[in-house]
């Protein structure tokens, strides 16, 4: 193996650290709905005086689904939270990421901000100053409001 490609190649876990990242998240993120759930739903069998019923029957339940559908719902957190990791994390071959090695904060010139912009850039992307954190940071931003 040539030492370029030894270079290029950065393992399992640095080339899909973005799907590994997400993946964490969406099973921690369901492990804990499911607990809370459980006891949750429990809690009100026996407010009810009805019996109360085992994790396994709990996680196939049409209650558990239907939580798990409308929680993944929410589309907008999801968005944010996947265009932040995306700023930070790294995964091979995808379009939405840096190319490995590449990663990291880049010079305003490597941006081709503020005082090194392209001739058709946005104004704010020249502005600097706050502006340029408002421009730099404008999908962010645009998700977190709506």
């Amino acid at each position: 193996m040539s030492e370029q490609s030894a270079e290029r190649r950065g393992g399992f876990v640095r080339d899909n650290a973005l799907s590994l990242f997400f993946g964490a998240i969406f099973l921690l993120a369901l492990v804990g709905q499911a607990f809370s759930g459980w006891q949750e739903y429990n809690n009100q069998q026996v407010a009810d005086g009805l019996s109360t019923i085992s994790l396994g029957s709990f996680l196939t339940s049409a209650t558990f689904g239907v939580d798990v559908v409308e929680n993944w719902q929410s589309e907008y957190l999801q968005f944010l939270l996947y265009i932040w990791a995306t700023v930070w994390l790294i995964q091979h071959g995808s379009p939405e990421s840096k190319t490995p090695g590449d990663e990291g904060l880049e010079t305003t010139a490597d941006q081709k901000l503020g005082s090194s912009p392209l001739v058709g850039s946005p104004k704010w992307a020249k502005a600097g100053s706050w502006r340029l954190g408002v421009f730099s940071n404008s999908l962010v931003l645009l998700i977190a409001l709506t």
